[in-house]
């Protein structure tokens, strides 16, 4: 790494009572291979505790991951938390078993971006790289 290159954060979190949490952990793990910092908040989180882990952790990005069915409630409170918050400007994205017919509802509600089962890890982790930087330029960090 060339002088102080700044380093993406991310969290990955699995809200609720879904206790299939293999995918975040590739996930994760991929993430922190290309050079993030992962912060993994374990099962079963509260949108209330997620953004707080994310707030405390000072991360550039929150990756939900949702299998339960549940994902337009969890992605809307995390995003109306993050507002609350202050913290509208962390990235929000997630993955998992979403129809399709529900992820145009998700971006229109803020969410930058979703994968479903099959992504390549290598598609998310160009995704950050692409979309953080955008998020440090537009907040004059870059």
């Amino acid at each position: 790494m060339a002088g102080m290159e700044r380093r993406i954060r991310v969290l990955i979190a699995k809200p609720g009572l879904d206790g299939h949490d293999r995918g975040a952990k590739v996930v994760a793990r991929a993430l922190r291979d290309a050079g993030m910092e992962v912060i993994y908040t374990g099962l079963r989180q509260t949108p209330e505790m997620i953004v707080s882990a994310a707030i405390q952790e000072d991360v550039d990005a929150i990756g939900l991951s949702i299998l339960s069915g549940a994902h337009m409630h969890y992605f809307r409170e995390v995003k109306r938390l993050l507002e609350e918050e202050g913290a509208s400007d962390i990235l929000l994205f997630g993955g998992g078993i979403i129809p399709d017919e529900d992820v145009p509802k998700l971006k229109e509600l803020g969410v930058a971006a979703v994968f479903g089962p099959g992504t390549s890890t290598q598609e998310i982790v160009d995704f950050l790289k692409r979309a953080v930087p955008e998020r440090w330029q537009a907040q004059g960090l870059a």
